[in-house]
């Protein structure tokens, strides 16, 4: 079987590396990452990942718009999604939650515990 893929859309250079090298490391899986909404969602239509790690506050187009955009498009919409969010509270979570992505990790995350999150969250552990 093939290693799953992972598309990581995050502004900041270091989170994208930070999770790349976590969920090559630990999580054994492929990953792709976007600086942008806009790179994100033409990254995913092209290269169809198994699971998008998108962050929620970004310069241009905010999370939850390329969320919007990604789920208005056939070849992204069944792509699952879970957000990256340095926003906790609870407003903000039942906010996001609304949207229907699949969970929302913490920022900062744990790199050690980053592939095993993810993999509960979508059924691959």
């Amino acid at each position: 079987m093939a290693a799953r893929r992972i598309l990581v859309i995050d502004d900041e250079e270091d989170i994208r590396e930070v999770a790349k090298a976590s969920l090559e490391i630990v999580g054994g899986w492929e990953v792709l990452t976007a600086p942008s909404g806009s790179d994100g969602i033409a990254t995913a239509e092209s290269e169809r990942p198994d699971a998008i790690l998108l962050d929620v506050m970004m310069p241009d187009m905010d999370g939850p718009t390329t969320y919007q955009r990604l789920r208005g498009d056939s070849t992204t919409r069944d792509i699952p999604v879970i957000f990256l969010t340095a926003k906790v509270q609870s407003a903000d979570r039942r906010h996001l939650s609304g949207l229907g992505a699949a969970s929302m990790i913490a920022k900062p995350f744990d790199p050690l515990g980053l592939a095993g999150e993810v993999a509960r969250v979508l059924g691959w552990a």
